[in-house]
């Protein structure tokens, strides 16, 4: 058994703070990964309940269970379904959900996981190790449908040409032979800044884990077994996730538009199941010299009110 990776999650002093943790709370960190916000959480006093997809991270985390005695709960589930999971634990409500969206270190550094292509490794991708990859994917999806997933999920903009070049490649079974298709597509060059098989790359990702539609659901699921008071903290990585974000909270604030004279509100909306906590925190200089990663960490954190969980869509 590989020992816990000593990943030190980005924001850690700003999300701790978000929550202000009182001993005795019970916390949800919904994307255990290897475990730094959770350590964080038992240090401040909390119980918590841990959920990650991904059974290593589940199986490297016993260690910490036995270390916090009865503090720590693992659960091998999707965030998705937390509300199911602690409601069925006889655990609702919670203080706080702390999430930190995408992909995790400890999944990138494992050339096996196939997520990165720093590595030559198989092109696999899934966080729950279950179900089709991604050599499944750019195998036997078709050229538009490639397409398309690489637009919406890596808004790249010459998604039809590499779309292109993966069908005429095939099979690809490999992390560097994909990579070395987008370049060759794109005619990148060593010095470039980006490479630009990263937007392919994140794109397949988010695509076949359903990652956006996760975090729709898990949001609409944290609303469900929060607390009046209780907080929560989300920590995203790139645009589409943040956007998804913003765009609940605002919703669930009250803040979002009404209906204008050309287009009216037919009914009035729910009263606001959140209140927004400040503005939206960015890592500073010094962590990001520390960790490149934070580069592009935004954290929004919010309240929960005592009014109703609100119903129907969920971002």
């Amino acid at each position: 058994m590989t020992a816990l990776a000593p990943h030190i999650p980005v924001l850690l002093d700003e999300v701790v703070d978000a929550l202000a943790i009182a001993p005795g709370e019970r916390h949800v960190d919904a994307t255990f990964g290897a475990g730094g916000y959770t350590r964080a959480m038992l240090a401040a006093g909390a119980t918590v309940i841990a959920f990650d997809r991904d059974p290593d991270a589940i199986a490297e985390g016993r260690a910490l269970v036995a270390e916090s005695g009865d503090r720590l709960i693992l659960v091998e589930a999707p965030f998705s379904a937390l509300d199911h999971e602690i409601e069925a634990r006889d655990l609702a409500p919670v203080d706080g959900v702390t999430m930190d969206i995408g992909v995790s270190s400890m999944q990138l550094d494992r050339a096996d996981r196939g997520f990165s292509f720093q590595a030559d490794g198989p092109l696999d991708m899934r966080m729950s190790q279950d179900g089709p990859t991604a050599a499944d994917f750019v195998n036997t999806a078709d050229e538009a449908e490639i397409a398309d997933v690489l637009y919406l999920y890596g808004e790249e903009r010459q998604s039809r040409r590499v779309a292109r070049a993966i069908v005429a490649a095939r099979p690809i079974t490999r992390t560097a032979a994909l990579a070395g298709v987008v370049r060759k597509a794109l005619g990148h060059k060593p010095h470039d800044k980006k490479d630009p098989a990263t937007r392919t790359f994140q794109a397949i990702r988010i695509h076949l884990n359903r990652e956006l539609e996760e975090l729709a659901d898990g949001l609409a699921a944290a609303e469900r077994v929060l607390k009046p008071g209780g907080r929560l903290a989300v920590v995203t990585f790139h645009s589409l996730e943040d956007r998804l974000v913003k765009r609940f909270l605002r919703i669930r604030s009250g803040a979002a538009p009404g209906g204008s004279r050309h287009l009216p509100q037919t009914q009035a909306a729910p009263a606001p199941s959140f209140e927004r906590v400040g503005r939206a925190v960015r890592a500073s200089d010094g962590e990001i010299e520390r960790n490149p990663r934070a580069r592009s960490a935004t954290l929004r954190v919010a309240r929960r009110t005592a009014n109703a969980a609100w119903t129907g869509e969920a971002a």
